[in-house]
């Protein structure tokens, strides 16, 4: 199998003959916050399957914040818009996690640290844990939680 940005460009040219504007439109976005991923720097170079994973839940997190501003402005079309392209983009992403999932995993990472003191380690053991599975927001949070800060 193939990296992660080679199954975008097979499924880029995919929607391209079957002429799927969205997705079309979509992947293109993808590709090319890739390709400003890869330049990015003193010098080019490819992206690992992991670095290609977090520059689509940056841009899927993008689509989510845009949808929700654009309904809040009474902008439906648009918002639509924004959720069929994160669905397209979350097709790439891992399955994420349940709240319950969740709290186990940073359960088991928050072994032994305690209070507000340990937020950084708990955090980075935490986001290690999960790995990609859920939003950095949602990880903060639980952690909080679970240190009752």
């Amino acid at each position: 199998m193939g990296t992660l940005k080679d199954r975008l460009n097979d499924d880029l040219h995919t929607a391209m003959k079957s002429r799927d504007e969205l997705t079309t439109s979509t992947l293109r976005l993808a590709l090319a916050a890739v390709g400003t991923a890869e330049v990015a720097g003193t010098t080019k170079r490819d992206l690992a399957d992991d670095e290609v994973l977090a520059v689509l839940t940056k841009e899927a997190k993008k689509r989510r914040e845009s949808a929700q501003a654009f309904a809040d402005a009474g902008r439906a079309d648009s918002a639509a818009k924004e959720r069929a392209e994160g669905e397209i983009l979350d097709r790439y992403l891992p399955t994420q996690l349940s709240d319950d999932e969740l709290a186990g995993i940073v359960a088991e990472a928050l072994a032994g640290l305690s209070g507000k003191a340990a937020m950084g380690a708990a955090m980075k053991s935490a986001k290690t844990a999960v790995a990609g599975r859920a939003e950095g927001g949602r990880i903060a949070a639980e952690v909080r939680r679970q240190l009752g800060v």
